[in-house]
C-alpha cells in the first residue's frame, strides 16, 4: 500500500502525462496496472537496499508481514542485524527480492508498448537499475551492514544499452540468470532458503520472456568476433606476401596479439 501512493501513483500520472502530451498512445493513460507495477518495481527495490540506513534513521520500510516471519517473535528490524541471525537475516532479505522480481513481467509489458525512443529510456532506465540492485543485493549479507549498490561502470553500460527492447530484455535476461546461479549455488552450499523455489520461478519466468533478445544479442557478439578475426587473418595474409621476412615476423606477432587482446573485448560490446 504504501509503496503504491509513494511510487505507483507516480507511474500512473506519467502514463497519463505521455498519452496527454501525444508522446504516447491515448491507450497508455489507461494502464494503470502496469503503470503501478512500474513504480512498486522501483520503490520495493529502493526499500530493500536502504534496509540500514532506514533503519538507523529509525524508519522502517520492510513490510511487517515478511520480515516478522524470520525475528522468532521479535519485533525490531534490528535483529537482522545481530551475526548470531545472518542466516535468518537472508531468508527475509531473499523473499523480498523474489517478491520484487515477481513483477518484472509486467514492467516488461509496459516497456514494450512505449513507441517515442526518449520515454522508453526515461522509463527503461530505472528499471534495469532496479534489476541490476536486485542481483547486488540477493543473498548478500552487507545488506544488513553497509550499502549495497552498483558500480558506476555497470551504471554506464546500463544507461547506453536502454536503447530498444531487445537491449533491455537482454540486461533483463543477464541478471535473471545471474539471480539464479546466485541461489543455486547457495543452495549447493547447504544454504536452505524458504523462497529458493519461488525466487527460481521468477527467474526462469524473467528468461522465456526475454530469452530471444538474448540469443539475438550473443549472436551479434559471435559476428563481430568473427568479422574481427577475418580482417585480422586477411591482413596477416596480405602482410606475409608483401613484406620482407623480418618486417613479416613483426608483423604477425603483432596482428596475433592484436586478435588476442582485441576479440574478448569485441565480444563484450
Amino acid at each position: 500500500r504504501y509503496c503504491h501512493f509513494v511510487a505507483g501513483l507516480v507511474g500512473e500520472g506519467l502514463s497519463r502525462l505521455f498519452a496527454a502530451t501525444g508522446l504516447e498512445d491515448e491507450k497508455l493513460s489507461n494502464e494503470l496496472f502496469l503503470s503501478d507495477q512500474m513504480g512498486l518495481f522501483l520503490q520495493k527495490t529502493n526499500i530493500i537496499r536502504d534496509y540500514l540506513e532506514d533503519y538507523v534513521d529509525g524508519r522502517a520500510f520492510w513490510p511487517q508481514s515478511i520480515w516478522k516471519k524470520y525475528t522468532k517473535g521479535g519485533n525490531d528490524l534490528g535483529f537482522f542485524r545481530e551475526a548470531d541471525n545472518g542466516e535468518l537475516a537472508l531468508h527475509c532479505l531473499n523473499e523480498l527480492v523474489s517478491d520484487a522480481l515477481e513483477l518484472v513481467p509486467d514492467c516488461l509489458k509496459y516497456l514494450s508498448k512505449l513507441k517515442t525512443p526518449e520515454v522508453f529510456r526515461f522509463c527503461a532506465i530505472p528499471q534495469v537499475m532496479a534489476i541490476a540492485t536486485l542481483d547486488k543485493l540477493y543473498n548478500n549479507h552487507d545488506v544488513f551492514t553497509g550499502v549495497v549498490k552498483i558500480r558506476k561502470g555497470m551504471s554506464c553500460k546500463l544507461i547506453l544499452n536502454t536503447n530498444d527492447v531487445e537491449e533491455v530484455h537482454d540486461t533483463f535476461f543477464s541478471f535473471a540468470r545471474s539471480i539464479k546461479r546466485s541461489a543455486e549455488s547457495a543452495k549447493a552450499r547447504g544454504f536452505k532458503d524458504p523462497s529458493y523455489h519461488r525466487t527460481i520461478s521468477a527467474c526462469d519466468t524473467i528468461t522465456v520472456l526475454t530469452k530471444d533478445a538474448a540469443n539475438k544479442k550473443n549472436a551479434d557478439k559471435m559476428m563481430k568476433v568473427l568479422l574481427l578475426v577475418g580482417a585480422t587473418f586477411t591482413s596477416f595474409s596480405y602482410i606475409v606476401n608483401h613484406s620482407e621476412s623480418h618486417t613479416s615476423t613483426a608483423s604477425v606477432i603483432s596482428m596475433v596479439a592484436s586478435l588476442f587482446f582485441a576479440a574478448p573485448i569485441m565480444y563484450m560490446l
